[in-house]
């Protein structure tokens, strides 16, 4: 391998030394904890260390990393307390995630550093949120995030790529082509020989560098990334590198050629980067020796102070309250005068006042800027308030999610449209799987309100009708809201914005220009979590939500006995104690929804009030909703799939029970 010091002094090339070898040490210490059976597992790097050393060596450390599995050298260099690291390793509370993930699952805003999750490809979203939250606020900063070779295969790689590549993003990827996606190898993943063929696909530039050479990334990486700064861009970096270990300990290494691990062993990164200094008269054999030593028992130190801490105590009270974000809503009361508002209109109104309230607000979406969104919820915004803030996206949900996920890590906010609620499959891993789970897993809120078109009604067919929040009804750490007018409409969406957790806002497209109220002008909020009762009755109560409460009120209106509607408007958390008071009250209750039965949000409601409010029962807990079907396209069909001409019936045998 070629060494190329340039201008660097003695002093520089022993600084990167120690940053180069010191998570090769870690590495030989996790090894024999490993096979003591102190530790339970292990993704090593080792062969690697130079590509993460020189990335954070590259970058200025305000400046935000996204690394994976084998880039220790990203948390060294970076400066992480090495007894913390440990901690982590080890589940201590010392840790960054309180026990919660293991080994570099994790982040910390301390030294701009955010983790990965399994799934290997979403932090590249993130990476672009990050990287427009720099070009948005006019900073000389970059993003850089790391993935494999066989990370770039998801769809993920595609549209974070393709996003940075439009937006012209300050995001570096650098992808580190080490031979194999755990054991298949190259030529079953892609097929080309170097990475460099997919920047011109996406208009932007693609360097392939020596990954096992140190000052090779480095002397690449660091005029690129200055360069970058200065001129917004993003760029694929390529780093040729091997894996000497297995993908994890237990994996081993049978699947690879032995010739191939003898050609690599030879061009090991931090021995050759030892021959090199000792060969410029930087340093002796010795002295190399000497700073090994001094690392070694820095890292013994830390090993046994890690060791040392207590083990975690499960306190079931501080796991649920670490799931959001704390934050305690303070109701903005509406005032002023009042004028006549489609639902429509409220959203569209609730939008534009917020964006005029938080400045940092960010909206995307499909269509959403000139065109003003398919439904024209947007239009004008783009005028008002620029394209930089309204933005259209490419078709890449998953992409999106993300980004909006790097701007709240970055400190702003942002709302993400689907364009039909159906769509969010394409982005489904990002909320479940990021949004929902990080502050619950190292203390990173994500401020970021999805919009959700949904429901049936239409003719609309199988993919522009579902209803699906009961998809993430079941995720721990998002909220949920689903207002049934226009009124809760711009509250509820006013509130889910300035609250910095992550939020599903359901809106029914079937009521958008179907109704109108009274709406006030002004801003105001509505209280998450807060049913209302929006018809009073004795014999029976209706716990519903969106579409199902014109059902249920029409319903109610003419109905021979008294029925009590209760609009949950919140699904998550949702309001316990009014819907327990009015089952108090009745004594029979149905839950209502427009979501196939089967699985529904009604079946949880259901048992709860089973559970909760037995004594209280004069009949079964019944549940109406819509037949276990796909959304059918023709009108008739439709019409029988949907709960409302069943709901007459069902209510009827329940009041008679």
């Amino acid at each position: 391998m070629k060494f190329d010091r340039k201008n660097r002094t003695n002093e520089e090339l022993l600084a990167i030394h120690k940053a180069l070898v010191t998570p090769r040490l870690i590495e030989d210490k996790m090894l024999i904890l490993l096979r003591q059976g102190k530790i339970s597992k292990w993704f090593s790097g080792i062969g690697q260390e130079a590509i993460s050393v020189g990335a954070a060596l590259a970058l200025n450390k305000e400046e935000y990393i996204l690394p994976m599995h084998r880039n220790l050298g990203v948390f060294t260099s970076r400066g992480v307390p090495l007894q913390r690291l440990f901690s982590q390793f080890q589940g201590k509370m010392n840790g960054f995630t309180k026990g919660r993930d293991r080994s570099f699952h994790f982040g910390t805003q301390d030294y701009n550093i955010v983790g990965m999750i399994s799934h290997l490809g979403p932090q590249m979203g993130i990476a672009d949120g990050i990287a427009l939250s720099h070009l948005l606020r006019k900073e000389e900063k970059v993003s850089l995030v790391f993935t494999g070779d066989g990370g770039t295969s998801e769809g993920d790689f595609h549209e974070a790529v393709n996003v940075a590549s439009v937006w012209k993003l300050p995001v570096i990827f650098v992808i580190e082509n080490n031979g194999y996606g755990l054991s298949t190898p190259s030529r079953e993943q892609f097929n080309f020989d170097s990475f460099v063929v997919k920047g011109p696909a996406y208009g932007m530039e693609a360097y392939s560098v020596e990954g096992n050479s140190i000052l090779e990334v480095l002397n690449e990486l660091e005029p690129l990334v200055e360069d970058i700064r200065k001129n917004p861009r993003p760029i694929i970096f390529e780093a040729k590198t091997f894996r000497m270990r297995g993908h994890e300990e237990a994996s081993g290494t049978k699947y690879v050629p032995k010739e191939l691990m003898a050609k690599w062993a030879k061009k090991d990164p931090v021995k050759a980067f030892e021959s090199f200094l000792i060969k410029e008269k930087v340093c002796t054999n010795d002295e190399i020796g000497e700073i090994r030593k001094a690392i070694q028992k820095e890292i013994s130190d830390a090993v046994k102070e890690a060791f040392a801490e207590e083990t975690i105590s499960a306190n079931t009270e501080t796991e649920l309250a670490d799931v959001y974000f704390p934050f305690e809503q303070k109701v903005i009361a509406p005032k002023g005068k009042k004028s006549s508002k489609r639902l429509v209109d409220a959203i569209s109104d609730g939008l534009r006042q917020s964006l005029e309230k938080h400045p940092e607000l960010i909206l995307m979406g499909q269509d959403i800027a000139d065109y003003g969104g398919v439904f024209k919820i947007t239009e004008g915004f783009m005028e008002q308030f620029g394209k930089e803030r309204i933005r259209n996206t490419p078709l890449c949900e998953a992409a999106i999610v993300g980004t909006g996920l790097g701007l709240s890590i970055a400190g702003m906010k942002a709302v993400v449209e689907m364009q039909f609620a159906d769509f969010v499959t394409e982005g489904f891993n990002q909320i479940v799987n990021n949004l929902a789970k990080i502050h619950y897993r190292w203390g990173q809120n994500a401020d970021v309100v999805v919009r959700m078109p949904t429901g049936a009604g239409v003719g609309a067919g199988p993919f522009h009708s579902q209803s699906n929040e009961a998809w993430f009804f079941h995720t721990p750490g998002l909220k949920i809201v689903y207002p049934s007018n226009p009124v809760d409409a711009k509250g509820l969406l006013a509130a889910a914005i300035e609250d910095p957790n992550p939020y599903m806002y359901f809106e029914h497209k079937a009521l958008y220009r179907s109704l109108t109220e009274d709406v006030p002008d002004a801003y105001y909020t509505t209280e998450v979590g807060k049913a209302v009762v929006c018809h009073e009755g004795d014999d029976l109560t209706i716990v519903t939500y969106g579409m199902g409460v014109h059902w249920a009120m029409q319903y109610a209106k003419q109905a021979k006995h008294s029925l009590e509607v209760v609009d949950l408007r919140t699904l998550l958390p949702w309001d316990k104690e009014t819907v327990a008071a009015s089952v108090r009250k009745t004594g029979r209750v149905m839950v209502l929804h427009e979501d196939c039965l089967t699985g529904g949000i009604g079946g949880e409601i259901a048992a709860w009030i089973s559970e909760h409010c037995f004594e209280y029962l004069d009949a079964p807990v019944m549940r109406e909703g819509s037949l276990d079907t796909p959304v059918p396209f023709a009108a008739d069909l439709e019409k029988n799939f949907l709960p409302n001409e069943r709901l007459e019936e069902r209510l009827i045998s329940l009041v008679k029970y």
